[in-house]
């Protein structure tokens, strides 16, 4: 059966050039292979923000407190939610995410990790407006996106997403919130397309879960990953690349590829400090302040309305 929320696999499917969203990366397998990606050597931006976070905790903290809530929003496996926690003592945390069952196990850790922390596991599509439960209060919150995953977005839909956010919290929240900087070209191309493949087979799975959420036929053996740096758009691009002719079909449609021809799969973009402040205060953020690594890698952003 398709769903509503599907046709859009479609749609991008059918343009020129096709693309898939990048939160179809995120079935359970997709899940587990992302948490692969952070450990690989080449794949800096997880170990920096964790190393960001050690040297810098108490001062986040510190800026951050008081707060009652935290909301980690494309929350995973919770890992970094565990840090945060500890560091601030909350009431309560709520996890949301898309890929269900994954989060419900995280969010079972953590509870096991921090005793005493109320915790809430969301189902959601944090593209789309997000709905949290009913009983979570409003004051002291602070939205929490680490992960640089704010650079998978295109300007003006990045600024939507964190319109989202602002929506989320009172003049009394907050946001914390994790970005990629710009750097050596060498750099940010091997950490997207790493010696070991998991980039790769994480790129390649996205094609596995499209057959099971609309029916259709890719055969992932016909297709390679691609990645690499579009310096006039400061952003990596990942691609899906046909290694020959193919036809895919799916209930009502088909689409003709040409050896060599591209599916868009996702874009990290890579920001300066001044740019992004901007980006935030566009969206309703006006008040920002950043720690950053000692190499300027990295950035964990500390933001009020």
């Amino acid at each position: 059966m398709l769903y509503p929320s599907h046709i859009d696999i479609i749609q991008g499917l059918s343009r020129h050039p096709a693309s898939i969203s990048p939160k179809y990366f995120y079935d359970q397998r997709g899940s587990e292979l992302f948490e692969e990606i952070t450990r690989v050597p080449e794949y800096y931006p997880t170990r920096t923000e964790y190393a960001l976070m050690r040297a810098h905790g108490e001062d986040i903290a510190q800026a951050v407190r008081p707060c009652a809530t935290v909301v980690e929003l494309g929350a995973g496996s919770c890992e970094k939610a565990r840090t945060l926690c500890q560091l601030l003592q909350p009431e309560r945390f709520v996890g949301v995410d898309i890929s269900a069952d994954f989060l419900r196990e995280g969010v079972a850790r953590l509870a096991s990790a921090v005793p005493g922390l109320v915790t809430h596991a969301v189902a959601a599509d944090i593209t789309q407006s997000v709905t949290l439960p009913a009983d979570i209060p409003r004051t002291g919150r602070l939205v929490f996106y680490p992960g640089s995953s704010i650079g998978n977005f295109d300007p003006p839909q990045a600024k939507a997403l964190l319109g989202r956010m602002r929506s989320l919290v009172d003049a009394d929240g907050a946001l914390l919130i994790g970005v990629d900087l710009r750097k050596e070209v060498s750099v940010l191309e091997a950490a997207y397309d790493d010696a070991a493949g998991v980039t790769a087979a994480f790129n390649l799975n996205v094609l596995e879960h499209v057959n099971r959420l609309i029916g259709s036929d890719f055969a992932a053996e016909a297709w390679e990953h691609r990645a690499f740096f579009n310096d006039a758009l400061s952003r990596i691009e990942m691609h899906l690349q046909a290694r020959e002719d193919a036809c895919v079909r799916w209930p009502g449609g088909r689409r003709d590829f040409a050896a060599g021809e591209r599916i868009h799969t996702e874009n990290s973009y890579k920001y300066t400090l001044p740019g992004f402040s901007a980006l935030l205060a566009s969206a309703g953020f006006s008040r920002a302040q950043a720690w950053t690594d000692d190499r300027g890698w990295y950035a964990m952003v500390h933001a009020r309305p």
